[in-house]
C-alpha cells in the first residue's frame, strides 16, 4: 500500500449561490446551467439559491431555490438578492452541503460565506464580472476603490477564486484579491457554432447585399458593453463609403439609442442555438469594443464560427484574441485605430479568410468536457485541503 498517495476526496455536495440562474439568458446563467448540468451527469447532487422572476428565460437545470430580490432601479431587468431567508436556509441544512460555491460577491454570496465560515464548510468562489468597470459608466467612479477593498475581503477568505481567463487571473493577483487563483475558462460548441452555418439567404432577406462586409456585435445592449464605441467607429466606416453593415445581434435597455444613432444598422434581436449560430456565419468580422468581460463567451462563439475579432483591449479578450492572428486588440479608447483595423479587414477578403480559420482553429482548444473536468478536480482537491 502506498502511504504517500493522496487520500479520497469526501462526498462532493455543491451548494451554489448566484444573482442569475434563469430570469435573464447571460452568459453567466448558461455557464452556471451548463455547470450544473455537468456536475448531476456525474453524479453530485447540486442546491442552487438565486433570484427568480415571474417569468423564467428558459427552463433551467436541477433543483432552484428561490430568494427575495428585488430589481436594480437603472436596470430593471436585473435583480439583487437580499440573501437568505429561514426557509431558505433550512432546505440548505438539510442539504447537508460540503462545498459552496459563490458566483457574486453581492449580499446573497456575503451571507454565503459567513455561512460556509460559521458551519466550516470550504467556500469557492467563480468571477464571472468586472464590477469595478460596470460603475464608471453609471456615474458611481467615486465607489469604484471602495467596491475593490470589499471585492478583496471577499475573495481573500474563499478557498479558491476561479477567473475565466490567464489575463483576469492576474488582475485579481496583482489587485491583492486573492493568491488561490485556478482559471476556470469557458468551452464553446464547435458543432454548433461553425462556418458551415453561414447563409447567404438569411443575408439577403435582412437587406444586406452580397457585397456588403457585415460586422457583428453580439451581447446585452448596455451601455458598460461599451455600444457608444461600436456605433461611433461603425459610422465613421460608413461615412469613409465602405461597404459595410452594423450587424447587432442581441436585446436591451439600449436598443432605442443603437436603433437612433447606427446608420444603417441590421437588428435581428435576441438569438439563440442554431439562429445564433447562423447569425455569426453570416457574418464577415467579429466587433467587440466591451472592456467589462472577464471572458468574452460571445467574443469565443463568434471565432468558432470562423470569424476574425476586433476587440477591446480587455481582461477576457487578451486571453482569446491572439493580435495580429486571429484578429486585432486596440484599446477602446483608440477609436481611430479601431476603425482602421476594420477598415484593412474590411478591404481584404484574403485577409478576413486568413483570420477567420486561424479563430477557428484557436477556439477549438475551449472543449467543455476538459473544462468542466477541471474544475471538478479543483473541487475534489479544495475538499482534499479542507479535510487535512
Amino acid at each position: 500500500m502506498d502511504d504517500t498517495a493522496e487520500p479520497p476526496a469526501p462526498e462532493l455536495r455543491v451548494a451554489l449561490f448566484t444573482g442569475n440562474y434563469n430570469y435573464i439568458k447571460d452568459g453567466v446563467a448558461l455557464t452556471l446551467n451548463r455547470l450544473v448540468a455537468f456536475l448531476e451527469k456525474r453524479g453530485v447532487p447540486v442546491l442552487v439559491f438565486a433570484p427568480v422572476a415571474e417569468t423564467p428565460a428558459f427552463q433551467s437545470v436541477g433543483e432552484l431555490v428561490p430568494v427575495p430580490s428585488f430589481a436594480i432601479p437603472t436596470r430593471k431587468e436585473y435583480r439583487i438578492a437580499l440573501g437568505l431567508p429561514d426557509a431558505a436556509r433550512q432546505r440548505l441544512k438539510a442539504f447537508r452541503p460540503t462545498l459552496f460555491h459563490i458566483a457574486v460577491p453581492d449580499i446573497l454570496g456575503y451571507q454565503a460565506l459567513k455561512l460556509s465560515e460559521a458551519w466550516k464548510v470550504p467556500a469557492v468562489a467563480s468571477y464571472h464580472t468586472r464590477y469595478d468597470t460596470y460603475l464608471r459608466f453609471y456615474g458611481l467612479s467615486l465607489f469604484e476603490k471602495l467596491g475593490q477593498r470589499y471585492m478583496r475581503n471577499f475573495y481573500n477568505r474563499v478557498r479558491r477564486v476561479y477567473p475565466p481567463s490567464d489575463s483576469m487571473a492576474e488582475i485579481i493577483r496583482q489587485q491583492g484579491q486573492s493568491t488561490h487563483v485556478e482559471v476556470w475558462a469557458r468551452g464553446v460548441d464547435s458543432e454548433l457554432f461553425s462556418p458551415l452555418k453561414r447563409d447567404m439567404a438569411w443575408r439577403r432577406s435582412l437587406g444586406v447585399a452580397d457585397d456588403e462586409v457585415a460586422i457583428s456585435f453580439a451581447g446585452r445592449l448596455v451601455k458598460e458593453k461599451n455600444i457608444a464605441i461600436y456605433m461611433r467607429v461603425m459610422n465613421t466606416l460608413s461615412a469613409r463609403g465602405l461597404k459595410v453593415r452594423p450587424l447587432v445581434i442581441g436585446d436591451g435597455p439600449e436598443m432605442p439609442t443603437m436603433k437612433a444613432g447606427l446608420k444603417h444598422g441590421v437588428f435581428v434581436g435576441f438569438l439563440h442555438g442554431e439562429e445564433l449560430a447562423r447569425a455569426y456565419a453570416s457574418s464577415d468580422i467579429f466587433f467587440f469594443p466591451s472592456e467589462s468581460e472577464t471572458f468574452g463567451n460571445v467574443t469565443l462563439e463568434a471565432m468558432a464560427s470562423g470569424l476574425p475579432a476586433v476587440n477591446a483591449i480587455a481582461s477576457g479578450s487578451n486571453s482569446l484574441v491572439a493580435d495580429g492572428i486571429t484578429g486585432h486588440l486596440v484599446s477602446a479608447r483608440d477609436e481611430e485605430r479601431l476603425a482602421a483595423k476594420l477598415e484593412v479587414l474590411v478591404k481584404d477578403e484574403g485577409l478576413r479568410r486568413h483570420m477567420g480559420e486561424a479563430a477557428r482553429a484557436r477556439a477549438l482548444i475551449y472543449s467543455w468536457d476538459t473544462i468542466l473536468e477541471g474544475l471538478l478536480n479543483s473541487y475534489a482537491e479544495v475538499l482534499r485541503e479542507h479535510g487535512r
